[in-house]
């Protein structure tokens, strides 16, 4: 039987979006200090100052900081002055931001993510693979889930974990039902939601998988973690309960490019749109 979006969206989901279904808008950091392609720092942080005002200033409901230009990405732990350049970023985004904030420390460093979200007061953290194991272009990449959940609760609850389901640019190492690999994220890795992509970035996950979850999981938070689109979000309103979006809302479609307000616009109106 199907659970009404008001029984599902409960708990710490419920409470950080009051019941919305959000849109989050993520913030691609330029290349961070000590990342092959560096950028100044000062213009790291004016580029990140200025997409949150765009974001919200559009009418997003949240951010996502990640350090998307640091390419090629570190399998598991980053570096001690990439956690440092993102704590700065995350501290000017939180004095900016109208809603919710989250960091990804990509690839997949959890524990740095929650460490910088209790130092920086932020919201959520996205975890591209917190459980089992998933091979990447950065090689293998491990769930943590003992280490990212314990690590939580010791610096005193911290943030909502958002974990990847079969994230993109990955393959699980094993094959499993997918259904199987969501409830154990959901109740043995305790992810508070769980994020559906395709296989890239930019690219939207399948509408079959999306269905499979949702009745696999009815009462779990299920969002649209990529190549969210006007026509992508009118086609899910009934599936999912929020969406993370990028590419569309950039300048042209280009991921690195500026987010635009008439973009995110879009996005909103398809998810606000009488049905």
């Amino acid at each position: 039987m199907a659970v009404a979006p008001s029984d599902r969206l409960r708990g710490g989901f419920a409470r950080l979006f009051g019941g919305r279904r959000p849109l989050i808008g993520v913030v691609h950091l330029l290349p961070l200090p000590g990342s092959p392609r560096a950028a100044p720092i000062a213009q790291i942080v004016a580029r990140a100052r200025a997409d949150v005002r765009t974001w919200f200033s559009a009418g997003a409901d949240a951010v996502l900081v990640e350090n998307y230009g640091d390419r090629p990405f570190f399998p598991d732990c980053v570096p001690a002055v990439t956690v440092a350049a993102m704590a700065r970023v995350c501290a000017e985004v939180v004095a900016l931001a109208r809603g919710p904030v989250g960091v990804n420390v990509l690839r997949n460093d959890a524990c740095a993510a929650v460490s910088i979200a209790a130092a920086c007061s932020l919201d959520f953290v996205r975890v591209n693979v917190l459980a089992g194991a998933s091979a990447s272009d950065q090689g293998l990449l491990l769930g943590r889930a003992h280490e990212v959940l314990r690590l939580r609760a010791q610096l005193g609850g911290g943030p909502l974990v958002f974990a990847d389901l079969r994230v993109k640019h990955a393959v699980p190492l094993v094959e499993r039902p997918v259904a199987d690999e969501a409830r154990d994220l959901a109740g043995r890795a305790l992810a508070d939601a769980l994020l559906a992509t395709g296989p890239a970035t930019g690219s939207a996950p399948d509408a079959g998988l999306l269905e499979e979850l949702r009745a696999a999981l009815p009462q779990t938070p299920l969002l649209v973690a990529s190549g969210a689109t006007p026509e992508g979000i009118a086609a899910t309103r009934g599936l999912v309960d929020g969406w993370i979006a990028g590419t569309f809302a950039k300048r042209g479609g280009v991921t690195e490019a500026p987010p635009q307000r008439a973009r995110i616009r879009q996005l909103l109106a398809a998810r606000d749109r009488p049905r």
